[in-house]
């Protein structure tokens, strides 16, 4: 994959503590800061799947009457039936 360079400005405190980190993990500044985001970036996905969640169990009744099924019956997994015809389906 290809690399972008990007310059960013912190205190010196900040550089220090970053630099201390980078050795103590046996990484470079570049892989320290690069692992940072990616972990963020991870963090922001889970917390949004989490938040799906929530809100689908919050609502799941008024889904069940719109939709015209009770939640009790809605299976917890589709059946090879419903499934029919969807994309990666045969």
């Amino acid at each position: 994959m290809a690399k972008t360079q990007l310059n960013v400005r912190v205190d010196e405190a900040t550089a220090e503590a970053a630099r201390e980190r980078a050795l103590q993990r046996g990484v470079s500044m570049n892989r320290y800061i690069e692992e940072l985001v990616l972990k963020d970036a991870g963090e922001v996905g889970q917390t949004f799947v989490e938040a799906a969640s929530d809100f689908m169990k919050q609502y799941e009744r008024v889904f069940a009457e719109e939709f015209g099924r009770q939640p009790d019956s809605l299976p917890a997994t589709p059946s090879t039936t419903d499934r029919e015809g969807l994309p990666g389906t045969t």
